[in-house]
């Protein structure tokens, strides 16, 4: 909550100063989704281009700006702030750190960086602000974000559990209390954002406590093309004389796990067509997932010392019911249960518990802007 606070106080000080708008840019894999939204949160307008390395057509920026409005203020979204722990207003020294941390998220700062030329280009004279996925996970217990290295190594090159999707879990740890009517001081939160990327966050008092991805995105829960949490001495087997060397296995883990590399397909929703057809090899995809998916979701859990209310967002956790049921199913001993008509016709911020659950479960619209 304080970290939103202070994000929101930067962007505020300049809407205070004359800026009537903020324009929200967000660089994805294959588009960068802009919106313009108010002081309040409010969406007024959006658009979304393609931009596969995140520069976008600088003639399509300028028509799809002339539609939104010019604003006062640009916020982008950036992967990884590093041990940034509140949004920043950029300049060139801000700048260099970014690209700086390239090499820890190498599928998204580069994109990022380029949506950023592109718009500075075309809105030269407007004031741009960054806010990190990483500053929502500033406030992790020590005993989440300490890996159990050699303290040379952690204090040389400033490893820890950074935790990513900060800005998704954020926005959950602020709308599941204004669902429930609850106090955000006395919830205890676990928010799974589901998508191409994964990660999961036990949030009390509107503070992230633990969460499942670490230094890089690719720790924790299976995602479509990465593997999540693999065991380490596995990695060190594969580096040996005749077998990978690390670009290959640095682009395995990135590009060719998870579930393109159980089933050939990145797309969960194929994956649960073909293992409803009865297709073994999707079947054993769709219970690595869940079965990884459910056990972090405890370990998030046991991390607050318990649960009042699980989230599901992002593509996968507010479209599939299929993924919510399987993942409900084997939480029963926490207090956990949907109820399948409500699961089933789920629209966005909707309450999918079942009458006799102890944790409310909710599908929450993911809201980065």
């Amino acid at each position: 909550m304080e970290w939103r606070l202070r994000r929101r106080s930067i962007v505020l000080s300049v809407v205070a100063a004359g800026a009537a708008h903020v324009l929200v840019v967000n660089a994805g894999s294959s588009s960068v989704k802009l919106a313009v939204v108010d002081a309040d949160d409010r969406v007024l307008g959006d658009a979304e281009l393609d931009a596969p390395d995140g520069a976008m057509d600088l003639d399509e920026l300028r028509a799809a700006l002339a539609s939104l409005g010019e604003p006062g203020v640009v916020g982008h979204r950036f992967v990884h702030g590093g041990a940034r722990r509140e949004a920043v207003v950029i300049d060139e020294a801000v700048l260099d750190e970014l690209r700086g941390l390239t090499e820890l998220a190498p599928l998204h700062q580069p994109r990022s960086l380029a949506a950023f030329e592109s718009v500075a280009s075309v809105l030269p004279g407007v004031p741009a602000v960054a806010c990190f996925d990483t500053a929502f996970h500033a406030t992790l217990l020590p005993g989440a974000a300490t890996y159990a290295l050699p303290r040379e190594w952690r204090e040389r090159f400033g490893i820890r559990r950074y935790g990513f999707h900060g800005l998704s879990h954020a926005w959950v740890a602020r709308r599941v209390p204004e669902l429930l009517g609850a106090d955000p001081a006395r919830l205890r939160l676990v928010s799974c954002h589901l998508g191409a990327g994964a990660s999961l966050c036990a949030i009390a008092g509107g503070r992230s406590l633990d969460t499942t991805m670490g230094f890089t995105p690719l720790e924790g829960l299976v995602m479509a093309t990465r593997s999540g949490s693999v065991d380490p001495g596995l990695l060190m087997w594969l580096l040996e004389p005749d077998r990978l060397v690390p670009r290959e296995l640095s682009d395995g883990l990135e590009h060719r796990s998870g579930l393109l590399g159980l089933t050939g397909s990145a797309d969960m929703r194929e994956v649960l067509e073909r293992a409803d057809g009865g297709e073994p090899e999707a079947a054993l995809a769709l219970e690595v997932y869940v079965h990884r998916l459910r056990a972090e979701i405890a370990a998030m859990a046991a991390a607050l010392g318990g649960i009042d209310a699980l989230a599901f967002t992002g593509g996968i956790g507010e479209r599939s019911a299929a993924v919510r049921e399987r993942a409900a199913a084997g939480l029963s001993f926490l207090g956990v249960a949907v109820d399948e008509a409500r699961n089933g016709e789920a629209a966005a911020d909707a309450d999918i518990s079942s009458a006799q659950a102890s944790v409310r479960t909710l599908v929450i619209a993911a809201h980065e802007d």
